[in-house]
């Protein structure tokens, strides 16, 4: 097996909200060094960890994570929209290879899927079609959130399970790192959006304009530096960064949700996508961080990243 990895942040607002050019120019082009990373280690098998922001999954059954044998993305904030190329052989291969090494795993023969799937589809491919992929959704936002060691255990196992497969596997973690944008919470929430939270009632079109147009405003805020919500914290950011960069994952495996939220805000716990696809990687032998970036951009609510990895 031949197994590589790309960790990239995603935010609904780019190309809504734009920093200044500068900015969008360096960010374009670590993207696009991405890019040409994934197509000369040209991938036979994508497996991709993203998170859901309450389109996919609800408090109806909230699983830490689950895997995909089959998903079809909503196309929110103007992201792709359709069926995923799901490989539905690997998925199942995976699944039963995670459930064998002792980590339990939810499994959807239909999963939903936002933009945190479809942008890195999108950005990395041309489209959500383009590649073989296996989804695994990893929770962020709805709490009781699980301990992070379970994430790199899931994340570990994924990676053993795929050196089974003989393929060329990229691993690919969608979104992060430190960020706090207005995200609904069941605790407190008035009736209808506990109702949502819960049961997951697909909004009119007129509800989700309204609800886009809150995280539009949101950038904007954060942006204008008026905003009252936690700001990106870049230390906490690189400090990941640098720990991936050495492979020192085991080291979060200390870190509580509180502590997370405190340093990164409330989404900061998108970075569970980081941790599970690069100690998927470092599953099937050492790896080099070929490239890394980061910037933070308060209109995209996010502190960005881009980093790519081969196996040795």
């Amino acid at each position: 097996m031949t197994a590589a990895a790309v960790g990239l942040s995603h935010s609904p607002l780019i190309g809504k909200v734009d920093p200044a050019p500068d900015t969008v120019q360096r960010v374009d082009q670590a993207v696009a060094r991405a890019r040409a990373f994934v197509r000369g280690f040209g991938p036979e098998l994508v497996v991709l960890f993203a998170p859901d922001h309450y389109n996919g999954f609800f408090y109806k059954e909230m699983p830490p994570f689950c895997l995909a044998t089959a998903a079809h993305a909503i196309g929110d904030f103007g992201s792709g929209e359709g069926p995923l190329s799901v490989d539905g052989r690997s998925a199942r291969s995976l699944a039963e290879g995670v459930l064998d090494r002792g980590v339990d795993l939810t499994i959807s023969a239909r999963m939903t899927v936002d933009h945190g799937f479809a942008q890195p589809l999108d950005v990395l491919f041309g489209g959500i079609d383009r590649v073989p992929v296996v989804p695994v959704f990893i929770n962020g936002v709805a709490t009781p959130l699980g301990p992070v060691r379970r994430i790199r255990a899931l994340g570990a196992a994924i990676g053993a399970a795929a050196a089974d497969l003989d393929k060329r596997v990229l691993f690919v973690a969608s979104g992060g790192l430190s960020h706090d944008p207005p995200v609904p919470v069941l605790d407190g929430a008035p009736p209808r959006v506990a109702d949502a939270l819960i049961d997951g009632a697909a909004p009119t079109a007129e509800q989700r304009a309204r609800s886009e147009q809150r995280v539009v405003q949101a950038g904007r805020d954060y942006a204008a530096g008026t905003s009252t919500r936690l700001p990106i914290n870049p230390a906490w950011d690189n400090h990941l960064l640098d720990l991936i960069e050495v492979g020192d994952l085991a080291t979060v495996d200390s870190w509580t949700v509180d502590w997370m939220a405190a340093e990164g805000g409330g989404s900061a716990h998108e970075v569970r996508t980081w941790i599970a696809a690069f100690a998927a990687l470092a599953a099937t032998g050492p790896y080099t961080l070929e490239s890394r970036f980061y910037e933070p951009v308060p209109a995209w609510i996010a502190g960005f990243a881009v980093a790519t990895a081969q196996g040795r």
